[in-house]
Order: structure tokens, then C-alpha cells, then sequence
């Protein structure tokens, strides 16, 4: 586990209260047409493209035999590259080229600004005589969002973000959570248009918060979307990485990277200057900077992978820049949502059933059906707590396979996914865990009360 040096902090500013060779390029390189009629097609092209439409041969096994061969890009670089196709052709074939695919990304992002009201003593006069009393100032600090969930007709939204935007340890809020939040969506980028959010409920522990808009004009009138969500637990390494968030304050801008590390634990200092916080994030190299906080991670689809929320500053590091995996990221937000709205509470739960975990193998394997590599793990139980829901029914050493929960099913071959699938969970839900002991197969079936869950701080 990594302690990292330095939080990503959203800006803050105090105010005085009264303010590469690809493949068949180069060289004998041939497109993927000409290595068909070498290998026998006598065909014109039209007709060998066509010929990709019938049941012996996808589309998706011509690119993976040119990634093969050494091409290097997107499906949608093979395909304009080597089979011809332009913008207009992919349009028509309702595939969107990257340019549409990164705006649309732009239209759920958003700015997000928070104001909070705190005190500093007065001590004046030499060594702090003659003077005293305190004196009320304001801080504002800037970050970025995501529109998670959107209906444009009422102007209603939730907005994830990162907790630590929303939050000031000196502020004089109760839970030191700003009471002033606005929002802005790209392109419109001024107190003109500025949207009125609350805060919905957030965790600490998870670096996210919600925030909600409701009966807004200007979402209303404006071309703002959600976004489309990507599963996290299927990246890999060296998949692009588009961060798009309010860098330095100044507004939305995007940078692009790749996924360095699919998964990794990280130590940091919290946002209230005392707790020590342990956080599973994606490593990416993608430029970060003070302002991109909440803002979203991107794959090349346009698809949320992330939630960017750190970063390491030092001169002796380049590019090392962390975001909460999207499957964390929405489980929570999808807690706050369900658990906060219309309550007085304001941090998810987590379903606890009272078991630790291990790993007792880890290991690369290449998956011809992805094209990738990846690392699977043999996930076992360390310890089961007295007095939990699976204290007398699984047994230190079973071998986890897989959890269902409802009617969904999640193979456990990360432990991570064990962890954070109990986001979803909600009272009344079924639990089943399938497992392996002493090479036996079996299953444990639990129904979650409101002891079964704990408040996420």
C-alpha cells in the first residue's frame, strides 16, 4: 500500500467576508484487403467488405488479426485506415467518431464552485495586545463534476463529484460541507449561468458526493447529457484515459492519457487535516491538475471510467495521477441517491457481512476473447467475525467464486469486487455467496436487515 504525498485539492481562494510504425505502414506493410487476396480472396474490395458481414468472419476478427500483426490504434483507426471508411460512413453505420464521442463526454461535465463562511481570531497590538475577537471571512474553492443522472424537461440532475470539493475543515457548517454550491456546464461558464445545487450526501471514506439541481432553466434549455458509464473492472492496462475537468479553475479542458495501474490502494491524508485514508484508485498518466477534482475519466468511447480526486506532486515524479474506478464511484453515488434523498441522513451504507479477505494467487493471463491482459486472483476468506451474518456458516480458508446479489451474479476473481459490490446492496436483498471448501463446491444465502448494513462515513 502507497502514501501519497499530496491530495489533489480543488483551488481555494480567501476572500475577506465582505468577498510509432503502425500496422501496414511503411516498409511492405499491406492493408488488411491485400493480405485477403494473398491468402486466396479474388474479390474486389466492396465485395470483401461485404464478405465481413456473414457468420464465418466479424468485423471484430479482422481487427484482432491486424492487432496481431502489430496495428497499434482503435477499431475506428482500422477502420478508416485500412478498410476506407470516413466520419461519414461511420455516421451512417452508427458508429461515432472520437471527436463526437469526447463531446458528448463534454456535455456532462461541469464546473462546480463552493463558498463557506469561517472565522480566524484577531490577536493585533504587539505580541496580541490590544485587540481580540474573531472575524468572519469567506473561502471558495473550484472543482469539477459529472450529470449522472438528468431529466432535461423538469431540469433536474445529480451530479457526482469528489467529496473533498465540497468539503472545508474550517468552514462553519455543522458537517463543514459547503451551503453555497453552484454549478456550470461547458460552454456556459459564468454567473449568467449559474446553477444553484445542494448537497445531497457524500462519503469521507470514498471521496464522493452528490449534488442535486432541481427545476433548473438552464439545464432546461441546454444540450447537457449524462454520462454513459463503463464498467471499471474490465480495464486494462494501457487503455486511454481522457480526464475532462476544471483545471486551475478556469474551466473545462481535456488531457489524455493511458491507465498505468487497473487497481491499487493508496494512503492519503483526508480532507478534514486529521484522518488517514485508504482509497482504491486507477493510476493514470494523464495530465492533472488543482481544479480537475470530481471532474470525470474517460475512456475512448466517451464511457466514465473514473472519477479523478489525486495526484503525486514532486519534482522527481511525471505524470502520476489517480481516479475512484466508476464502479465505486456510481455504487456510492446510487447509495446516496436511494439512502439521502428526501432523509435527513447524509452517508451511504455498506453491507457488512463479516468476513475478511486474501489472495492466495495472482497471475497474467492473455484473453483471446478481449484481446488483453489481465490478472486474475484466487480470492479466499482470512477471518469471519463473531456475531456477523457469516459468523457459523463460511469458514476461514472457503474460496470465494462468485457473489449474487438479487438476480445479479459477479465473479470473484479480483478481491476488490467483493469489497465493493456490497455498495449495492440494500435491506431486503439476498446475498449468496459461492464458494469453494476443501474442494468441495457450496453456497451460503444471507437476507440483509438493517443490522447487515453500516453507515459509510
Amino acid at each position: 500500500m502507497k502514501k501519497i504525498v499530496a491530495f489533489i485539492l480543488p483551488i481555494l481562494l480567501v476572500l475577506s467576508f465582505a468577498s510509432c510504425t503502425a500496422f501496414g505502414e511503411g516498409g511492405d506493410g499491406l492493408s488488411a484487403y491485400e493480405i485477403a487476396v494473398e491468402n486466396g480472396y479474388t474479390g474486389d474490395e466492396e465485395s470483401w467488405l461485404a464478405s465481413l458481414k456473414g457468420d464465418d468472419l466479424s468485423l471484430s476478427d479482422v481487427y484482432a488479426a491486424a492487432r496481431e500483426a502489430g496495428f497499434e490504434g482503435s477499431l475506428l483507426d482500422f477502420l478508416k485506415e485500412y478498410l476506407s471508411y470516413d466520419d461519414g460512413d461511420l455516421a451512417r453505420a452508427g458508429i461515432a467518431p472520437a471527436s463526437a464521442r469526447i463531446s458528448n463526454s463534454l456535455l456532462a461535465s461541469v464546473s462546480v464552485t463552493c463558498s463557506f463562511e469561517y472565522q480566524v481570531t484577531n490577536y493585533g497590538g504587539w505580541f496580541g495586545m490590544g485587540g481580540g475577537g474573531t472575524t468572519t471571512k469567506e473561502a471558495k474553492q473550484s472543482g469539477s463534476g459529472v450529470i449522472y443522472r438528468l431529466d432535461k424537461e423538469k431540469g433536474d440532475a445529480y451530479i457526482i463529484t469528489n467529496y473533498h470539493v465540497v468539503y472545508y475543515y474550517a468552514a462553519l457548517t455543522e458537517d463543514h460541507v459547503s451551503d453555497a454550491i453552484k454549478v456550470y456546464l461547458y460552454g456556459s461558464e459564468s454567473e449568467r449561468y449559474a446553477i444553484d445545487a445542494t448537497y445531497l450526501g457524500g462519503s469521507m471514506n470514498y471521496d464522493i458526493a452528490v449534488l442535486k439541481v432541481t427545476d433548473s432553466d438552464v439545464i432546461k434549455n441546454s444540450s447537457a447529457l449524462a454520462v454513459s458509464v463503463a464498467d471499471s473492472n474490465l480495464l486494462t492496462v494501457g487503455d486511454t484515459a481522457i480526464a475532462i475537468g476544471n483545471a486551475e479553475g478556469e474551466g473545462i479542458s481535456v488531457t489524455r492519457g493511458v491507465v498505468s495501474v487497473d487497481s491499487e490502494y493508496i494512503q492519503m491524508q483526508a480532507c478534514d487535516n486529521v484522518s488517514i485514508v485508504s482509497y482504491r484508485l486507477l493510476r493514470v498518466d494523464s495530465a492533472i491538475n488543482s481544479g480537475n477534482s470530481g471532474g470525470g475519466l474517460f475512456d475512448e468511447d466517451g464511457r466514465l471510467i473514473g472519477i479523478v480526486n489525486a495526484k503525486i506532486n514532486s519534482s522527481s515524479v511525471e505524470n502520476i495521477g489517480y481516479a475512484i474506478p466508476s464502479n465505486i464511484a456510481t455504487y456510492v453515488a446510487d447509495n446516496i441517491i436511494e439512502t439521502c434523498d428526501g432523509e435527513t441522513v447524509k452517508s451511504p451504507k455498506k453491507c457488512m457481512l463479516g468476513i475478511t479477505l486474501g489472495v492466495s494467487g495472482s497471475a497474467a493471463y492473455f484473453d483471446p476473447d478481449t484481446g488483453t491482459t489481465r490478472i486474475r486472483e484466487t480470492v479466499y476468506l482470512t477471518g469471519v467475525q463473531s456475531g456477523k451474518p457469516a459468523d457459523g456458516v463460511l469458514k476461514t480458508g472457503d474460496v470465494v467464486n462468485s457473489i449474487k446479489i438479487g438476480e445479479k451474479t459477479y465473479a470473484i476473481d479480483r478481491s476488490y469486487i467483493a469489497v465493493d459490490i456490497m455498495l449495492t446492496c440494500r435491506v431486503g436483498d439476498t446475498v449468496t455467496v459461492n464458494y469453494t471448501r476443501d474442494g468441495v463446491p457450496a453456497s451460503a444465502t444471507f437476507t440483509l436487515t438493517d443490522a447487515s448494513l453500516v453507515t459509510v462515513n
